[in-house]
């Protein structure tokens, strides 16, 4: 059962992180600003002087991103498994804002601990950021749900 759920976070994290990476990238364009995760990330790692090629930090970057996605399922399958919050679109506009906050702090301390001070609009960078995690939120809940009918059905008719 366990791989079955370490499967269906792996789905759910790929396509979340996925739809809040396209939100970035979509207002980095709109604005004409660096707004993008990945990106930024593999610029923090070029900061910290780590010897990679300019591709293994791109590379690193999105890992990481997806990465740091996968936790944040994590998270929100512990609270659901654990009946904190119900599984709704109530719960995936709170679990959004509270993620959002984590990510604005996180990349706050992530530029300080660099030293690394891209020429970005950081409040906008901020706001999109919040906003991107809520859509990351709304679309990991969406999935959740959708990949738990699905394993749900298959437990009822599959016998191994």
């Amino acid at each position: 059962m366990i791989f079955y759920i370490i499967i269906q976070l792996l789905l759910v994290s790929i396509v979340a992180t996925s739809a809040m990476t396209w939100f970035s990238y979509a207002v980095s364009n709109a604005f004409r600003e660096l707004y993008k995760e990945p990106v930024l990330l593999s610029y923090a790692i070029n900061k910290m002087k780590i010897d990679f090629s300019a591709q293994s930090k791109k590379n690193w970057g999105w890992l990481l991103h997806y990465v740091i996605g996968f936790l944040f399922v994590l998270g929100y399958h512990i609270i659901w498994a654990k009946g904190m919050l119900p599984i709704s679109p109530l719960s995936a506009l709170i679990l959004g804002a509270v993620s959002g906050v984590i990510g604005i702090f996180s990349w706050i301390i992530i530029f300080k601990m660099t030293h690394h001070q891209p020429p970005i609009d950081f409040k906008g960078y901020y706001i999109q950021l919040f906003f991107a995690h809520v859509i990351f939120a709304i679309t990991a809940t969406a999935m959740y749900s959708i990949t738990l009918t699905i394993l749900i059905l298959t437990k009822a008719y599959v016998t191994v």
